[in-house]
Order: structure tokens, then C-alpha cells, then sequence
């Protein structure tokens, strides 16, 4: 029982520091979610799967690839 609610208490901490993060930002935006901001995860300087967004790049290209569906 012990266990189950420190499992409880920490899973709290952790969505209650995720929502502090999120509240803190400027309209809920991370800066460089994009994959290819990481140099460790694309070594070969490719763009992003999800947006077209190329390493680059400062802003990520979602909102647009958004307004054209």
C-alpha cells in the first residue's frame, strides 16, 4: 500500500511540474521539440519527420503544414 501511494505522490510531482513548465511558456510553446534540433539524435543534418523543419532552421514549420490540410 506503502508503495502504490508514493508511486501516486511522485506520478503528481512529476504532471504538477509538467503543468508549472507548461503554464510558465508563452502560449504552452517548447522552443526545439523538433527532432532536428538534437545533434546526437540527427547526425546527417536531415529535417524532421513530423514537420519538414530543417536543422537550421529556428521555428518549427507545424503550424503551416497544419494550415494547409
Amino acid at each position: 500500500m506503502k508503495l502504490a501511494l508514493l508511486t501516486i505522490g511522485l506520478l503528481g510531482i512529476a504532471f504538477a511540474g509538467i503543468a508549472i513548465k507548461i503554464w510558465s511558456k508563452k502560449d504552452g510553446k517548447f522552443a526545439g521539440t523538433c527532432a532536428s534540433q538534437n545533434p546526437y539524435l540527427n547526425q546527417d543534418g536531415e529535417a524532421c519527420g513530423f514537420c519538414g523543419k530543417l536543422p537550421t532552421e529556428q521555428d518549427c514549420k507545424r503550424d503551416s503544414v497544419t494550415e494547409l490540410q
